[in-house]
């Protein structure tokens, strides 16, 4: 491709970008594609020959967008936002045409200084403790298992990296019984042992019994094991609930276990000061995680990844091969050090745009608004007979179920699981579920970038009608 070839179908997709994002509300929610139905429209073997663009991009319109899912349309209301901005795909498109390689200092020095200073940004809107450094991590995922990772070096003094984990003891892992996957996932990759994983009780509110976690850790250092790692989570995701830093910090602290808090979704309203209650015991964590790439309109990847001592997560990870030596080592962060990949893509610049575009400002009146708009919507279900709020009601998650007289509760929980589908395969809009005290539960997220009060009400409405045609 020439670069005039190149111009011409840069501002040809740019205006195609530009009207995906006017027109994103006119497509299904959710992909109505059957399996398969994708795979068997590609063609079974590579072109011979060169093909334009204009023939990719005819095929892309024809065969891909159907089967595209679109998590940018305001009726997402499934999972969990993944939002993006006009400012972020615009950094994306530099990013992508610089090709940076990003991995230390001196592959792009830009890169690395403007990521230090980004996350100096988000540690100061969301007011961690002045020490903390960060790192930008692909994932919260990622994040956690370094964070499980360095609970496990600290714990045994860096021989499990040496020596294997074979003469460590039994290290423990504790969460809560609501908390996400990645643990579990962390846990199995790390070689601690999925078995070793304890999974604490909730309360009522579906946060972590701090008396059962100091029940589970003492009950295991009696038989000689090892309290390695607790996570708390602030935003479960499930129901968004918030974990008690300070009662569990206090524990850590007093068993000499590793804080991780994953704050994946639910971190990024810690940016308004009416939120910072959930940080209450913030000087007992070690490691701390979100993303902005949920709901901070920075689209995937860029997760905020901080450690009360960098020193640790580099000494985990540091590896030194002749090629990487350079005469900057020490006097610069070389992030490769600083998570499980060496390559790394220039992540800051999307913060950059973002944050600059926006301003604090608008960063907390959009967050304000997503969290008021749940609120409303969680009026308009209490109103109604047949319908039940299932857990409280935090940030900008509302889960509920149809509850009609006269049904047991496996009828209730067969008519929402039904409810769900129809509604989703309608293509009007998305929900997903959770199981809640054995409840089948609707899950419905008010944080999509460009969500109003009116697509919430439009949807209230479609859930309403479509929940009692099922028994009329």
């Amino acid at each position: 491709m020439t670069p005039d070839e190149f111009r011409k179908h840069a501002h040809d997709l740019v205006e195609w970008m530009a009207g995906y994002m006017e027109n994103v509300e006119t497509f299904p929610v959710k992909s109505l594609v059957k399996p398969g139905e994708i795979f068997d429209k590609i063609p079974d073997n590579p072109p011979q020959k060169a093909e334009s663009f204009d023939s990719l991009m005819s095929d892309f319109d024809k065969i891909i967008l159907p089967g595209i899912t679109h998590w940018q349309n305001p009726n997402f209301f499934a999972y969990f936002p993944a939002n993006t901005s006009p400012a972020s795909v615009l950094a994306e498109m530099v990013i992508a045409t610089l090709g940076a390689q990003c991995m230390i200092w001196e592959t792009s020095p830009a890169a690395a200084e403007l990521e230090e200073k980004m996350m100096i940004w988000l540690r100061e809107l969301i007011s961690l403790p002045s020490g903390f450094e960060g790192v930008i991590q692909d994932s919260a995922s990622t994040a956690t298992l370094a964070a499980i990772l360095t609970a496990r070096e600290k714990s045994t003094n860096f021989s499990g990296n040496t020596e294997g984990l074979g003469k460590s003891g039994i290290l423990k892992v504790y969460c809560s019984e609501q908390t996400h996957s990645s643990a579990e996932k962390g846990v199995k990759i790390s070689g601690i042992g999925r078995k070793n994983l304890v999974k604490i009780p909730v309360r009522s509110d579906f946060s972590m019994d701090p008396e059962k976690l100091k029940e589970a850790i003492l009950n295991d250092k009696e038989k000689g094991e090892i309290p390695c790692c607790v996570i708390v989570t602030l935003g479960t995701t499930g129901t968004t609930a918030i974990d008690p830093l300070r009662a569990i910090g206090e524990i850590c602290r007093d068993n000499n276990a590793w804080l991780h808090v994953d704050a994946a979704m639910a971190g990024t309203a810690l940016i308004l000061p009416e939120f910072q209650w959930m940080l209450d015991g913030k000087e007992y964590i070690d490691s701390f995680v979100f993303n902005p790439h949920k709901w901070m309109f920075t689209n995937f990847d860029c997760t905020a990844y901080f450690v009360k001592d960098a020193s640790l997560l580099i000494k985990t990870f540091e590896i030194l091969p002749e090629y990487l030596k350079t005469r900057t080592r020490g006097k610069v962060n070389d992030y490769r050090d600083w998570g499980v990949p060496l390559g790394r893509r220039f992540r800051a610049l999307k913060l950059w745009s973002v944050i600059r575009t926006y301003g604090v400002e608008g960063l907390r009146e959009k967050v304000r608004n997503h969290i008021g708009i749940a609120a409303e919507l969680s009026e308009m279900i209490s109103k109604e007979a047949d319908f039940e709020i299932l857990a409280p009601v935090v940030i900008c998650v509302v889960c509920f179920r149809y509850f009609p007289a006269g049904y047991t509760e496996n009828q209730i929980n067969d008519l929402n699981e039904k409810l769900n589908h129809q509604l989703n395969d309608s293509g009007k809009l998305y929900l997903s579920h959770t199981v809640l005290n054995g409840r089948y539960t609707l899950r419905m997220v008010t944080a999509q970038t460009n969500v109003t009060i009116g697509h919430v009400q439009n949807a209230w409405r479609l859930i309403k009608e479509t929940a009692r045609s099922l028994i009329s």
